[in-house]
C-alpha cells in the first residue's frame, strides 16, 4: 500500500514503504499517512507518533515527480498531511530520519516535534532545480535557521549533512545508521512515562509561543506556489527528472 502502520508499545510507527521510489509522496501515500495520524490521534493508547521510511537510503524523497509529470493525479481523500502539518497535532511526533530527507520529505521532518537522524542522512530543498517551489519547506526552514542558511538551502538546492543539521538545531540527535527507529522508540517510551494531559498542553504552549502559522495562513502560503506548479518550467522539470536529463528552462 505504500505506508505501513504498526503499534509498538505506546507508539504508532508510520513507515513510508516505497523504497523503489525513495519513499516519495504520491497521492495514495499522502492519504494513508493522514488516515494513520487521524487514527492515532483518536486512540487514547497512542502516546506518540513516529514517522520513518523503509530501507536505509531515503526517509522521503518528497513529491513523486513521476506522478506529477503524468498529469492528472488521483483524488485526495481526507485531510492528508494537513492532519499534523498545519495545526498543533495533540501528540508528539518524532521523525526517525533513516536516509535522505528531500523537499516535502524534509518538510515532514520540520513539521515533526523532534527528529533523530542517521549519520548518513542528508537534507535538501531542491525544488528550484525542478522548476518548483517548496513553499511549506522554505517557510518552515526560514523559521528555524538564520536567513543566509535558508537562502543557501532553498535557492541553491544543495544538500547538507546530518552533522550540519545537528549543528543548526534542525535535528535533536544523530545516531549510527540503522539506529534511528530504535532511538525514536526510546524517546517515545520516555514521553509515554509522563502524564498525557501535561504533555499535550506543554506541546500546545510551545506551539503558541513559536508563533506557528494557522491553517488559514498555510493556505495563503501554499497558494503563492500554485502558479509555479502550473508553469511550463514545472512540467519540464518533472519530465527532465523522469527522463534523467538536464531541464531546458523557458521562464514560463
Amino acid at each position: 500500500m505504500g505506508v505501513n502502520v504498526e503499534r509498538i508499545a505506546a507508539a504508532c510507527v508510520v513507515t513510508l514503504d516505497r523504497p523503489e521510489r525513495r519513499n516519495a509522496l504520491d497521492t495514495e501515500s499522502i492519504n494513508l499517512i493522514g488516515e494513520a495520524l487521524a487514527a492515532a490521534e483518536a486512540d487514547g493508547a497512542v502516546r506518540a507518533v513516529i514517522l520513518t521510511g523503509a530501507g536505509d537510503q531515503a526517509f522521503c524523497a518528497g513529491m513523486d515527480l513521476k506522478e506529477f509529470a503524468g498529469g492528472e493525479r488521483p483524488a485526495r481523500r481526507g485531510p492528508g498531511l494537513e492532519v499534523f502539518t498545519t495545526r498543533c497535532y495533540p501528540k508528539p511526533v518524532i521523525a526517525a530520519v533513516n536516509g535522505s530527507a528531500v523537499g516535502g520529505g524534509f518538510e515532514l521532518m520540520l513539521a515533526s516535534d523532534m527528529a533523530v537522524a542517521a549519520e548518513t542522512a542528508t537534507f535538501s530543498v531542491p525544488e528550484v532545480k525542478r522548476g518548483l517551489v517548496g513553499a511549506g519547506c522554505s517557510t518552515r526552514l526560514a523559521a528555524r535557521v538564520p536567513a543566509p542558511v535558508a537562502f543557501e538551502m532553498a535557492v541553491l538546492g544543495e544538500p547538507i549533512s546530518a552533522s550540519r543539521a545537528l549543528a543548526l538545531g534542525l535535528v535533536n540527535e544523530v545516531v549510527g545508521a540503522g539506529r534511528t527507529l530504535e532511538r525514536a522508540l526510546q524517546l517515545a517510551e520516555i514521553i509515554a512515562a509522563s502524564a498525557p494531559l501535561a504533555v499535550g498542553v506543554t506541546k500546545q504552549l510551545i506551539w503558541d509561543e513559536i508563533g506557528a502559522h494557522t491553517p488559514e495562513e498555510w493556505t495563503t502560503i501554499r497558494a503563492r506556489a500554485v502558479p509555479v506548479f502550473a508553469s511550463e518550467d514545472a512540467k519540464e522539470g518533472a519530465r527532465a527528472f523522469s527522463e534523467k536529463r538536464r531541464p531546458v528552462w523557458t521562464g514560463r
